[in-house]
């Protein structure tokens, strides 16, 4: 859970205040697509009344080819329509982005449910709509925009972090983070104990790590442990 207000910290050494998953409340959108003009309407009003920003679409087609705006989204989607179908319009969205998903429907059954969740669907929902079902719902599917993009943001800061670092200590880093000692390190490269001192010196400055834990931790969610475990299978 993460206060209105705040900071969290980062479990790999950057820390960003709480805009890093709050940030552009205000801009956040509920794309609503639902072929019934009057549901999509309602749906609409209610989500407008309780301060979301809602865009409706009555089909699917129109919603995909629209440009969507770069912030945090969920999409409400009526399973069954003329046309493309709920289920097609999430199998095409999950192969261009990713975007939460609310199912809702009036003629839902078994296997869609099952298709639609295994799909990454945050929730499946039967009309008529329980109003404080469906906002739950929505929350927790901005949240999860929320987390993912703001995840996204980070690994990003740190690849830029590593994209700083030269070939060498590129190269020495997942040595370090074995275990291996410097010595050991210096052995492995060719290079000498010195040298390698100062390349670990560079490397925690410029990786911004505060501690060799936290330099650690930096390298997992880099995804450097197939390097890690190639390393140690040599």
């Amino acid at each position: 859970m993460f206060s209105q207000r705040g900071i969290f910290l980062v479990q790999c050494g950057i820390a960003r205040s709480e805009v890093g998953i709050q940030m552009g409340l205000d801009s956040e959108i509920v794309y609503v697509v639902d072929d019934d003009p009057v549901i999509g309407e309602a749906l609409s009003s209610l989500l407008r009344a309780n301060g979301k920003n809602v865009l409706l679409f009555t089909s699917g087609t129109e919603f995909l080819s629209f440009r969507r705006n770069d912030t945090a989204a969920c999409l409400v989607l009526d399973l069954k329509m003329p046309g493309m179908g709920g289920l097609e319009v999430q199998k095409a969205v999950s192969a261009q982005t990713s975007i939460p998903i609310v199912f809702i429907t009036g003629r839902g059954d078994i296997p869609s449910t099952v298709k639609a969740m295994k799909g990454g669907a945050v929730d499946f929902l039967t009309k008529p709509v329980d109003e404080t079902v469906l906002l739950d719902a929505v929350e927790q599917a901005l949240l999860k925009d929320r987390v993912a993009r703001a995840d996204a943001l980070q690994q990003a800061e740190l690849l830029a972090l590593y994209a700083s670092l030269t070939p060498r200590e590129q190269e020495l880093l997942p040595l370090l983070v074995r275990g291996l000692l410097n010595k050991q390190a210096a052995a492995e490269l060719g290079i000498t104990e010195y040298t390698v001192q100062i390349h670990r010196g560079n490397i925690m400055r410029k990786m911004k790590a505060d501690s060799f834990a936290t330099l650690v931790k930096m390298t997992t969610k880099l995804g450097l442990e197939q390097s890690l475990a190639h390393g140690r299978n040599n």
